[in-house]
């Protein structure tokens, strides 16, 4: 019999912590074990508990102190070893404040000696009432709130909370609640994932159950969705759904970024360059910070441009404009004009065009 395991994510310090004591008095059969990282001292804290108290505590001198490295160094081979031990039904994981649960759900998954007896149950996103819009949308980076993951982590928070909760099985929301905050919750997450308004709601019996369906996660959370978002069922939430078959023109991108990536929304999706035509290309953003990458391989997928923005209060009027203005024009695809150029100005974010295309 495989030993469910629950994950915790978070940006906010308090909001997971309530989470996790909830999570471990509604499951008596549980162990918790909370890991929290020190950039500074490089250290890896580890907390092991269960409802009669600490059994557990010790510091693991990391070579780097990154998420990564303590995930593969302590976080996975803890969930492992106690799992292994016997003694209770449930693993609840505390991952580091900032750790997002998809590396250890597609090591949990697809590593054929630790899906044995290991599975991911639920993921559960705990966020802060009082601060979830400005957590998802804000223009805050990781490090001014002091919970960076490392000296080289310059994510902002609201590229991290919305990775997080779209990433989520149960949503949960502690302290003060606004319905705005709830709306945009219920509009960024996968479509069944529930949003609990307050740990005491929380049902560990149902998550520790069997929540979580890793393909339907991993296609929601994917940049390169292909179904359809629901429009959002309440006015405080507006969301735009910008699709094209056709690539970005590269000069225009280069300079009307800003056009779409900035602004208080999450923004994320896929697009490909004609310099790039074989690579599909990642965006991710919120509040103004936006993150490009170069994904995988198109293979036998059409290529597509595709961006989702979601925000709250007033919808801006220009995007469909502003989207337009950067994809490149039937004329331009009909001209001939040849792409292969040497570079073509994103390779501080894509890499060198040779290596690419």
């Amino acid at each position: 019999m495989r030993t469910p395991v629950v994950l915790v994510t978070g940006v906010s310090p308090d909001a997971m912590d309530a989470t996790l004591v909830s999570l471990q008095w509604d499951l008596p059969q549980a162990v918790a074990v909370r890991h929290h990282i020190d950039v500074e001292r490089q250290l890896l804290t580890r907390v092991v508990s269960d409802v009669t108290g600490v059994l557990d505590r010790a510091e693991v001198d990391l070579e780097h102190a990154c998420v990564s490295c303590a995930l593969r160094e302590d976080v996975v081979p803890t969930i492992e070893r106690l799992a292994r031990d016997g003694r209770w039904g449930t693993v609840v994981a505390h991952l580091p404040v900032g750790a997002d649960a998809a590396q250890v759900c597609h090591v949990l998954t697809w590593d054929a000696r630790l899906a044995r007896h290991l599975r991911v149950a639920g993921v559960v996103t705990a966020v802060a009432g009082p601060t979830v819009v400005d957590d998802l949308l804000g223009d805050a980076l990781m490090a001014e709130r002091g919970v960076a993951t490392s000296h080289e982590d310059e994510r902002g928070v609201g590229e991290v909370a919305s990775g997080m909760v779209e990433h989520a099985d149960v949503v949960v929301v502690t302290g003060e609640r606004e319905p705005a905050g709830l709306a945009l919750l219920r509009t960024l997450a996968r479509p069944g994932a529930r949003v609990v308004a307050g740990p005491e709601l929380l049902d560990g019996a149902l998550v520790a159950d069997g929540l979580h369906d890793h393909a339907a996660t991993t296609a929601w959370a994917s940049p390169y969705r292909t179904q359809d978002v629901p429009s959002p069922d309440v006015p405080d939430v507006w969301q735009v759904d910008l699709r094209s078959d056709r690539a970005f023109h590269p000069d225009r991108l280069l300079e009307g970024l800003e056009d779409l990536g900035s602004g208080r929304h999450r923004s994320r999706g896929c697009f490909w360059l004609p310099t790039r035509p074989g690579r599909a290309l990642e965006w991710d953003g919120a509040g103004g910070q936006l993150s490009i990458g170069a994904g995988e391989s198109w293979g036998r997928r059409p290529a597509q441009t595709r961006l989702v923005l979601t925000g709250v209060g007033a919808r801006p009027d220009h995007l469909e404009e502003a989207f337009e203005a950067l994809l490149m024009t039937t004329a331009e695809e009909a001209s001939g004009q040849s792409w292969q150029r040497p570079v073509d100005g994103f390779e501080p974010w894509l890499g060198p065009v040779r290596e690419i295309a």
